[in-house]
């Protein structure tokens, strides 16, 4: 470990180890910084909500905008408290609400997919699906750009026993444990380029491009596919549900799969906007590109 690893790691621990008290104060620091001085990616947020709501007001989407700079500075400041949380503290912060869903099939040796977005604290639910149970999980993630920070960062979400996996090896993976009941968490709400995929479909009024991934590995292992709908019920509190979309995924068309979970995400999204990433260029790609 470097010098800059390891003064970025002391720091951040020491951040982590504040009271929650502390770093709620820290974060409404943080909102002002965003939304007032450097206006964090105003254009992109304002483009998105604008084409995913174009019938709502001018102040209804203005709202939206302000209570996501609020909840994306609490992200910030919460994800850093996973360098130091208990797991009795992440039990406590994120409560699964119906975690016998998951848990019958794992414990009739079944491996399933599940599948979330990048809504509520989607990080917490990393350290809650690996405390659920020993069954092995594999967290399928875009590898950040710095690598300190990237090391650091799965330092963090492996803490209680994940297994992190860069998308570009997620077939490898899952491969490797086929013959081992495990659980495999995906992201649907990535952004692919052309070239990773030229599927595109209706999502938050837009042609949205998508992933196909997760309908071509629950096919080919026939996977069960369960949605984790993670949803804010205060401050610094969250709650998982989990809902079965497909049970039997030989029996699905093409892209149906696809179809189900993102339209899923789509209807809780509209439900709580402001939990979602609005400063993620998620529509840079065009289906006449």
């Amino acid at each position: 470990m470097n010098i800059k690893s390891r003064a970025l790691s002391s720091a951040i621990y020491l951040i982590s180890i504040l009271p929650f008290g502390v770093l709620y104060i820290l974060s409404n620091m943080v909102y002002f910084f965003l939304r007032r001085i450097i206006k964090y990616r105003k254009k992109v947020i304002m483009e998105n909500l604008q084409n995913a709501f174009p019938n709502k007001s001018i102040k209804e989407r203005e709202e939206i905008k302000n209570k996501f700079y609020h909840f994306l500075a609490d992200l910030l400041i919460e994800n850093l408290k996973m360098r130091s949380m208990s797991p009795a503290q992440s039990r406590k912060r994120l409560k699964l609400l119906n975690s016998e869903i998951p848990l019958d099939y794992l414990n009739n040796n079944q491996s399933i997919i599940f599948v979330t977005g990048h809504y509520a604290n989607w990080e917490w639910g990393i350290h809650s699906l690996s405390l659920m149970t020993d069954y092995p999980a594999l967290i399928i993630y875009k590898p950040i750009n710095d690598p300190v920070f990237a090391n650091i960062y799965n330092k963090m979400r492996s803490r209680f026993g994940a297994t992190m996996v860069p998308m570009k090896q997620t077939l490898r993976k899952i491969t490797e444990y086929k013959d081992q009941t495990h659980s495999s968490v995906f992201l649907a709400d990535q952004t692919p380029t052309r070239k990773e995929s030229n599927y595109f479909i209706p999502f938050l009024n837009q042609q949205t491009p998508v992933f196909k991934g997760i309908e071509k590995i629950a096919k080919k292992n026939d996977y069960p596919v369960i949605f984790c709908h993670i949803d804010r019920v205060k401050r610094g509190y969250y709650t998982a549900k989990f809902t079965i979309l497909v049970e039997e995924p030989s029996k699905f068309l093409e892209n149906e799969i696809t179809n189900i979970h993102t339209k899923f995400l789509e209807n809780i999204i509209c439900e709580k906007p402001e939990l979602w990433l609005w400063s993620h260029k998620r529509w840079k790609h065009k289906p006449h590109d």
